[in-house]
């Protein structure tokens, strides 16, 4: 019972003595009607046994007279027939304001809104959300998420920021995976997981995580569409993504306690001066405190549940995962790909297809878009412009691509479209690059420069795209050079008038002044 001040206490005293109720008393005092209530209670067990608070024992004769008069029996509220009608209206989400309308203008309801709001109050009350713990085996899950670093240096702007923290939580034993990063995509995310799956020493059977971009491309309940290389590191590993609802944040309720804990306990109020430095104190802070704190639920070490936990999780694969980038391409006229500058052979993959190229550190591989069936494998060529197709599977046949490049060529001139010819029967479709290369010339040079650098080339036994540009070029600077020169601007020439000729005229054209001097002709 909350203990009041002596004059407090007196004034609830008399003002029970004296038959007020409790709501009166509050109103008068300000005091809560519950440490009302138990004066009350004390006093009635007081007067029971004979003694007022605060005083001597009463007479028997006294003791009818300081009794309080029982109270009144309980008020029935106002809405009490119309109770069914308000319990479906609360149904349908009305409010208080709204059923009181309906009484008034349906039912006749003579009382005021005050009456509906406290009843309908009443019908509204209920107990708190509960939620049902779930519990886990050792190695069954881990979550994940990203929250906020401490202030760091960054090396590039040289201002304070805060980078991104991810945490993994291993769900039976808490322990968790800590690391900062200033750039957040999907290889990065990918990335993290296997850190943090070494860093455990083995793998958990599914990971819950939330639904952003980096790891869930389309968010769905049952089919979510997972980033490709999370989805590849994920069955490198053994483990399988369990995305949460959109909004339910209680699902991955021990990563969202793990890096709250984080961020109030070890990072609040700290700078570091690189992200090394956030790193190396997380990890120093996991395995000094974090991992020896006894757990408010379980009432056991975090360590020692992981030392359980430890022997239950996937052993680690023998490799680690081979990170790649994926993108979609167009199957060309060639039957090639063309992949960072440079071609790859793409067959079986018709001509105008759209297949995904996964791109290693030094691998290429070529899937089918729709089944992800792997179609050709090859190595990452080092230099830049190479075409990696066997001559078996150069296609010599002309395509419709084929007669549109002769007919530019023939348009510039007979070499150029000799030579055209020439490439595309030594190398196939292959050659229509080079053959777009130098019919490309002529759109920013003549013609005839062109056609004159092809029979150079020819006669020079230097066919080649890089060298024809550079005669194109010289060729073009010679022209420059051996056309006439034109003569300098001069001011003084006997066709050109005095200026006061052409002053006088605009004049009298435009104010009726007579011309002083010469009319123009």
């Amino acid at each position: 019972m909350n203990v009041l001040k002596p004059n407090k206490k007196t004034t609830i005293q008399t003002l029970l003595a004296r038959g007020a109720g409790q709501r009166e008393i509050a109103r008068i005092t300000g005091i809560d009607r519950k440490t009302i209530r138990k004066y009350q209670a004390a006093m009635a067990g007081a007067n029971s046994s004979g003694v007022a608070t605060g005083s001597a024992p009463l007479k028997e004769g006294e003791k009818a007279a300081q009794n309080p008069p029982p109270r009144p029996p309980a008020h029935t509220s106002a809405c009490e027939p119309w109770r069914e009608f308000i319990q479906a209206q609360l149904l349908l989400k009305r409010n208080a304001m709204a059923i009181y309308q309906d009484l008034v203008d349906v039912h006749g309801f003579g009382h005021g809104y005050n009456s509906v709001k406290r009843f309908v109050a009443q019908l509204r009350s209920r107990e708190p959300e509960q939620f049902d713990r779930l519990e886990f085996a050792p190695g069954e899950e881990a979550q994940v998420d990203y929250g906020e670093g401490a202030m760091t240096l960054d090396p590039v702007s040289g201002r304070w920021k805060r980078p991104r923290l991810f945490v993994m939580t291993l769900r039976y034993s808490r322990r968790s995976f800590r690391r900062v990063v200033w750039k957040s995509g999907q290889q990065e995310w990918a990335e993290l997981h296997e850190q943090a799956f070494r860093y455990f020493g083995g793998v958990v059977r599914y990971v819950v995580l939330d639904n952003l971009k980096e790891g869930v491309l389309k968010p769905d309940l049952y089919e979510p569409e997972l980033n490709p290389v999370y989805a590849s590191l994920l069955a490198h590993y053994g483990c399988v993504a369990d995305p949460a609802r959109v909004r339910d944040p209680n699902r991955k309720g021990s990563v969202e306690n793990a890096i709250q804990h984080t961020q109030d306990t070890a990072l609040k109020g700290r700078r570091f001066d690189s992200l090394q430095a956030q790193n190396e104190f997380l990890e120093r802070w996991e395995s000094t405190w974090a991992a020896k704190r006894i757990h408010g639920r379980e009432k056991r070490q975090v360590q020692a549940m992981f030392e359980e936990e430890r022997a239950s999780l996937l052993p680690l694969p023998i490799t680690r995962f081979a990170f790649f980038r994926e993108m979609v391409r167009t199957v060309c006229d060639d039957t090639t790909v063309r992949v960072d500058s440079s071609n790859y052979a793409a067959r079986p993959a018709a001509i105008g297809a759209k297949v995904t190229v996964r791109l290693y550190a030094h691998l290429v591989e070529i899937r089918d878009r729709q089944t992800g069936a792997l179609l050709r494998t090859h190595a990452r060529s080092e230099r830049r412009g190479a075409t990696v197709l066997p001559e078996d599977e150069r296609p010599f046949n002309p395509s419709r691509q084929t007669e549109l490049l002769w007919k530019l060529a023939r348009e510039i001139g007979p070499h150029c479209l000799a030579l055209c010819q020439q490439w595309f029967a030594r190398e196939g479709r292959v050659g229509q690059r080079r053959m777009w290369g130098l019919v490309g010339l002529a759109r920013h040079h003549p013609a005839a420069l062109v056609e004159q650098a092809c029979a150079l080339a020819v006669q020079q036994q230097r066919a080649t795209l890089k060298a024809i540009t550079a005669m194109v070029g010289e060729l073009a600077e010679a022209a420059a050079a051996a056309s006439p020169v034109a003569p300098p601007l001069t001011q003084r020439d006997e066709l050109i008038r005095d200026a006061a000729t052409y002053a006088d005229f605009f004049a009298a054209a435009t104010g009726g002044v007579p011309v002083a001097g010469e009319w123009l002709q």
